[in-house]
């Protein structure tokens, strides 16, 4: 395995060449034009197929349509884009077909600003496009979890046959941490499903997300959401640290996670029992884990980089019968663990 120094959306992008990616679409918006900017230098070299669409909407339709003939492909983009893409995300979701979405957040709404935001969680999880699906979601906190999710997602987005996201966001696309890759090449089966040519062979494919008869589009979300029923079993993933006997349960994701576990020792070595929890799927999110780690908590603090989008989901994975607070930072600031620390020692201060 290789170690080397490189920046998060840099790495996100050599990692999706080594998984496999063949075609990648994008338009540029900052934070994440690095990623486009990697693949563009990469794409001849390394055989990948880059195209800088003329718009975000273009973008993900070429995902579509990249995808429909089995191929790997990835877009990336960051909030303004994103929500520009959402009604491709959702005709990617109703054709059944796999790709990777990466998300490298902003502060919003509107143009918001170019710094690091959380707030687009609500949109990844609950609504990214009209109609009944979900997307798998993963939230890395560091390069080099940015680098194994992002292979992990092409596989679970081949494996399910649905839309992965990489949710990220600028403070971790911009900043620069040692990283390993592994020298194994991706193991791709053959999609016998893909439009690419039946030559007499098999049978014609048709790659749709339009039902014109009631009951053929409800037999087809219901058939999908079986497959949701798996997802939820087989992958969700969080990070539980020193909760085992924590009053005060901190739960955080992404950058904001990071802040938090230097509070939580602050915290500790104040007398403070403090823990965190760090969910690292945000869809399906880790309920079990979660209850696991507040098994004897008092109280939970919801730390993030937005209005407190996550705290609703923390409150029913605990069918609300312990009191969740939230402390945030949004517009593009960051949570210092000072901050945290602070709010730690006011819940701790009113548990006495």
């Amino acid at each position: 395995m290789e170690r080397v120094l490189m920046k998060g959306n840099e790495a996100l992008a050599e990692a999706a060449i080594r998984a496999g990616c063949k075609c990648f679409f994008a338009y540029p918006i900052t934070p994440q034009t690095e990623v486009a900017a990697y693949l563009a230098k990469n794409m001849k070299k390394r055989d990948i197929t880059f195209l800088q669409a003329e718009s975000e909407i273009a973008a993900v339709n070429m995902v579509l349509g990249a995808s429909s003939a089995g191929v790997r492909t990835m877009t990336s983009s960051s909030s303004p884009g994103i929500s520009l893409k959402s009604e491709g995300v959702s005709y990617l979701a109703g054709s059944d077909l796999p790709a990777v979405i990466v998300n490298v957040q902003r502060g919003g709404p509107g143009l918001g600003s170019i710094q690091p935001s959380q707030s687009d969680y609500w949109q990844a999880t609950k609504a990214l496009g009209h109609g009944d699906f979900q997307l798998i979601v993963f939230a890395p906190a560091s390069v080099q979890e940015t680098v194994d999710m992002t292979i992990r997602a092409f596989e679970e987005a081949d494996r399910y046959r649905m839309p992965v996201m990489i949710l990220t966001d600028g403070f971790l696309g911009q900043m620069m941490e040692p990283v390993s890759f592994s020298d194994e090449a991706p193991v791709i089966e053959e999609k016998d499903w893909a439009c690419s040519g039946h030559k007499g062979e098999r049978k014609h494919n048709i790659i749709n997300s339009l039902f014109l008869q009631p009951d053929d589009l409800e037999h087809s979300v219901n058939e999908r959401y079986k497959r949701y029923d798996i997802i939820k079993e087989k992958i969700h993933d969080a990070e539980i640290y020193k909760c085992e006997d924590a009053d005060i349960v901190l739960a955080a994701y992404g950058t904001t996670a990071r802040v938090a576990k230097s509070a939580v020792n602050q915290a500790r070595e104040k007398g403070i029992k403090a823990g965190l929890f760090r969910p690292k799927t945000l869809w399906p999110f880790p309920v079990e884990e979660f209850r696991s780690a507040c098994a004897n908590a008092k109280t939970v603090l919801s730390v993030e980089m937005s209005q407190g989008q996550m705290v609703e989901d923390l409150r029913l994975a605990l069918d609300c019968r312990l009191p969740v607070e939230f402390y945030g930072r949004h517009g593009g600031n960051i949570p210092s663990p000072a901050e945290v620390l602070e709010q730690i020692e006011k819940i701790s201060e009113r548990s006495l």
